[in-house]
């Protein structure tokens, strides 16, 4: 196929009686598999399944409304001058990283309310999390972003991509490195690793604080080569800044809170009290 008739996939998936794109749908999809995955969890933990079926009905806006506010802050220039594209979440434009402290809150609130611990949700709800970044990154090829820079076609096929994606990475006339297949390949491994983990009964957080330092050292390495970052200066990309001080945020919160004694519980313990 001659490069020039690449054309990209097609970005909405429905467009009749209501307009549905990919972006969305696959969102949804990751975070109805990533609620399956934690209500059967939370029953063999000593939870009601239902739990997590309330938490997320709260969860999932709150962190959308914060991933989107985070990346219109740092985008404002943008935004303050076509204010009427700030509801476009469609066209992408969520950062996780804001998702992740809206959810995190909520959590919180949520635990303290149900007087149920925060790190007992917080531990059975990581692997769930990461799973649904990891496919969530998919919506981000379907709307060919969160790509990183220039590389050629015979670096792509090098890496023996599927030629669907190969072909999506063709934008504007230039090959992009799949930075977005990075991550996605580096969260299903954590999804994979905190599964393990599961069977190791750590105390309880750990199984949370390790998706957090897990999910922030792949981020680390891939925004440094994406070319969409939100920036905190001209040289300075907000989320490795971000993804250092969790990774030293949550060593800190191990360390302290086996010292402290607060994290005497262990995950396969089947109480729900703090």
């Amino acid at each position: 196929m001659l490069m020039g008739n690449i054309q990209p996939l097609d970005p909405i998936l429905i467009s009749w009686p209501i307009t549905i794109y990919w972006y969305g749908a696959i969102i949804g999809t990751g975070a109805l598999l990533g609620l399956w995955i934690a209500m059967r969890e939370s029953e063999r933990r000593g939870l009601n399944k239902d739990i997590f079926v309330d938490l997320v009905l709260f969860a999932i806006p709150i962190a959308i409304i914060c991933a989107r506010l985070y990346y219109v802050i740092f985008q404002w220039d943008y935004y303050g001058a076509n204010p009427g594209e700030i509801i476009k979440i469609w066209e992408g434009g969520l950062a996780i990283h804001g998702g992740l402290i809206g959810a995190i809150a909520t959590g919180v609130v949520f635990a303290k309310v149900r007087g149920i611990s925060f790190w007992k949700l917080a531990d059975i709800g990581a692997p769930s999390i990461i799973l649904g970044q990891a496919i969530g990154r998919w919506g981000n090829f379907m709307n060919q972003e969160a790509h990183g820079g220039e590389v050629t076609r015979g670096f792509l096929e090098g890496l023996h991509l599927p030629q669907f994606i190969i072909d999506q990475m063709y934008i504007n006339g230039t090959y992009y490195h799949p930075t977005f297949l990075y991550e996605s390949i580096w969260n299903f491994v954590g999804f994979g690793l905190l599964l393990l983990l599961r069977r190791v009964n750590l105390r309880r957080g750990e199984l949370f604080l390790s998706y957090v330092i897990w999910y922030s050292i792949g981020r680390y390495f891939v925004e440094g080569m994406r070319t969409d970052s939100l920036m905190l200066t001209e040289g300075l990309r907000i989320a490795q800044v971000i993804s250092i001080a969790l990774v030293l945020l949550a060593i800190g919160l191990i360390v302290v809170r086996r010292m402290t004694g607060l994290a005497n519980k262990k995950y396969l313990d089947t109480d729900t009290a703090s």
